[in-house]
Order: C-alpha cells, then structure tokens, then sequence
C-alpha cells in the first residue's frame, strides 16, 4: 500500500474552514509533473494570466513578480471574480523539494471597503511531489483553498454553481495545462 499524503494548509486561526463565510477546496494529482514543474509558473505572477482568465490587473511585488521567501510581507494587487483589484500579502513561501511540499500563500481585501462590502481571503497552495510514480514518471500533487471572511464571501457560498470551486478548479486545470506545454517545449 502506497504512503497517503497528508499535508495539509496552515491556516491562521483567524480564516481557520468551517469558521468563515465561504471556503472551497481543490485538488488536482497528475502524473507526468513534477513539483518543480508546476512551482515556477504558479510563484511567477507574470504567468498567471497566460493560463488563467479569471485575473488580471496584476501588479508584483516590489521584489518582482517571481514570489521568493524574501517576499514574504510583500504587498501586491490583483483582480479576480469581478472585485476591483485586491490588496494582497504575501504570508508564506517554501519552495518545494524532492521530499518536502511547497507552499505558497497569500492574505487579500479589498482597500478602503467597510460593512457589507469588505471581504478577506486567505489563499493558500500546496505543490508536492507524491510518493508514488506512474509508469516510471512523477507524480504531482496541487492542493489550493480559500477561506473567506464578509458578505460577499456569504454570497458566493450560496451561488450555484459555486464560482469560487469551479473558478480555482479552472486555475488548477491551467496550471497543469501550461506547465505540461512548458515541460514538451524543453
């Protein structure tokens, strides 16, 4: 029997699932990737949009759009899911190893928004490489989820479909799409 994996998001007490407005989780586990595949072309904001169209109006960090632990602290801004363009942080970064999970995550709001307009996300990622291989190739575990605090967040759990599972699920799938295309051109 092949080892589970069990990692698993550190979340801050304060967006902790089941305590929040709205939280979904996806997860994609392919063969054929590696983490170091996938890693590059999720911690480098500058290819989001490329695999991804529900984003835009991004603007890096300071220290550049390649997210690195020296980043972490750095303020962003992006777009998503029709909300003007978030303010974000940048609370965790670990680059993954052949052993040990990367993680990436990130706390967002919306400036200057109060009452039944302000919302705060934590989203968080996990990109680890399984223990198990299929057919001699690697496997790639992605983990990302959201918790998210407001009513806007209590408005998206209520909408059905959920745009918010369906919406990561198509920037997992994009992911994994760009960054097999980018591995054949190797």
């Amino acid at each position: 029997m092949a080892t589970p994996i069990a990692t698993a998001i550190l979340w801050p007490e304060h967006f902790l699932p089941g305590s929040t407005d709205n939280y979904v989780s996806n997860e994609v586990i392919v063969a054929g990737l590696s983490a170091a595949d996938v890693w590059p072309f999720l911690v480098d904001c500058s290819h989001w949009e490329s695999y991804y169209d529900n984003i835009g109006q991004i603007t890096p960090p300071p220290t550049g759009a390649f997210f690195t632990a020296e980043a972490v602290g750095s303020h962003f801004n992006f777009a998503t899911f029709g909300f003007p363009p978030l303010e974000v942080v940048l609370e965790e970064f670990v680059a993954p190893t052949a052993t040990n999970p990367g993680r990436l995550a990130w706390r967002a709001w919306m400036e200057g928004a109060t009452g039944d307009d302000a919302l705060e996300v934590y989203h968080a990622w996990i990109v680890e490489n399984t223990p198990w291989s299929r057919d001699d190739k690697p496997v790639v575990r992605v983990l990302t989820q959201e918790s998210q605090i407001g009513v806007p967040a209590k408005n998206l759990s209520t909408t059905v479909p959920s745009p918010m599972l369906l919406g990561h699920q198509k920037w997992l799938d994009g992911l994994i799409a760009y960054s097999k295309e980018k591995k054949e051109k190797k």
